[in-house]
């Protein structure tokens, strides 16, 4: 009989979600929508949608199958416990709520699907975490023992596998690449500290760059015409890719934080490949070529042409929800 998990992404937007087997192959996929249940005291409500529609597209296949678990990447997510706490963009207070405690904030989603689907497995992580583990099963990471995975959206991700091991920590939250201080001093973070490596090296850090470097030079750039609230990363690939000045003294920027960044984290686990997923990664050798670069211009010489950079194996539309299921096939005998 045919064996298949159900991976779960979810996001501030929605939640896609679909049956994969140990393959990576994609049976049956859908969606629902996650910004229908903004507040609190909707998270119950989501939970039944999701549930319902996954038992749904669960029944719709025309054969006969075991499901061997469900696994979930969310934001925020503790693969310890099974919960989700407190989620920048996921189930917040209503406004009028007067003095919410926001540690009440903890959504045991593991618990509440195993609720619905009885005596299958549950296995919840953080989307990066689920990418990684995603890299290992069906990527450019199979074979490998120590690897890093860093995830280039709005924010910056990463997960970090030793030993054949994601390292989650004592409390499940360990691996934050993108909230090391790379400049003491520098640009907020929505974390509330400054000088975090997400607020120079992500969609929405490169776009501040580019602003900054428009204030700073006097450079001509097509750039320039586009209202801030118009902009997004992709135009500026798409500008560097024609050339302009300002588009690319972007990337090289922002490969420089990244490389600098990741010459150090070498230093502590001593990856074979460190590899890069997302929006941002898609920029190819703009970003690439200049991480590369700095990377082993900034590496400890014990290092030095030793480290791997790759794109991700598993980029693509259905990337989020390969990663989710594959903390269920992680889990199996080899």
């Amino acid at each position: 009989m045919k064996k298949l998990a159900i991976g779960v992404d979810i996001g501030g937007i929605n939640t896609a979600f679909g049956l994969v087997d140990e393959n990576g192959d994609l049976y049956a996929e859908s969606v629902i929508s996650t910004k229908k249940y903004p507040h609190f005291d909707d998270y119950a409500a989501y939970v039944k949608e999701l549930c319902e529609s996954m038992r749904a597209l669960a029944d719709s296949l025309s054969f006969d199958y075991e499901l061997m678990g469900i696994g979930i990447g969310a934001p925020n997510a503790n693969y310890h416990q099974g919960t989700i706490e407190m989620p920048a963009n996921l189930w917040k207070f209503r406004e009028n709520e007067k003095n919410p405690d926001e540690t009440r904030r903890i959504f045991h989603i593991a618990h509440d699907i195993a609720a619905c689907f009885g005596e299958s497995k549950i296995r919840v992580t953080n989307d990066a975490n689920a990418a990684t583990i995603g890299e290992m099963i069906y990527g450019n990471a199979k074979g490998m023992r120590d690897f890093i995975m860093v995830t280039l959206g709005t924010g910056l991700g990463s997960g970090f596998v030793a030993n054949g091991e994601m390292i989650y920590g004592h409390d499940g939250f360990a691996g934050e690449l993108g909230h090391v201080i790379v400049e003491r001093g520098g640009r907020q973070c929505g974390c509330g500290r400054y000088g975090c490596l997400e607020t120079y090296v992500s969609a929405t850090g490169i776009k501040r760059t580019a602003f900054e470097l428009m204030a700073r030079m006097s450079t001509p750039s097509k750039l320039r015409s586009i209202a801030y609230d118009d902009f997004d990363a992709s135009m500026i690939s798409a500008a560097a890719e024609q050339g302009d000045p300002i588009a690319k003294e972007a990337f090289r920027f922002t490969g420089e934080m990244l490389g600098r960044a990741l010459a150090d984290v070498v230093t502590i686990t001593s990856p074979e490949a460190i590899f890069l997923f997302g929006g941002l990664a898609k920029a190819n050798k703009l970003l690439f070529e200049p991480t590369q670069w700095y990377m082993e211009e900034n590496m400890l010489s014990v290092f030095k042409n030793k480290v791997k950079l790759q794109p991700s194996g598993i980029q693509g539309k259905n990337a989020a929800i390969l990663g989710a299921s594959a903390l269920i096939w992680q889990e199996q005998p080899k």
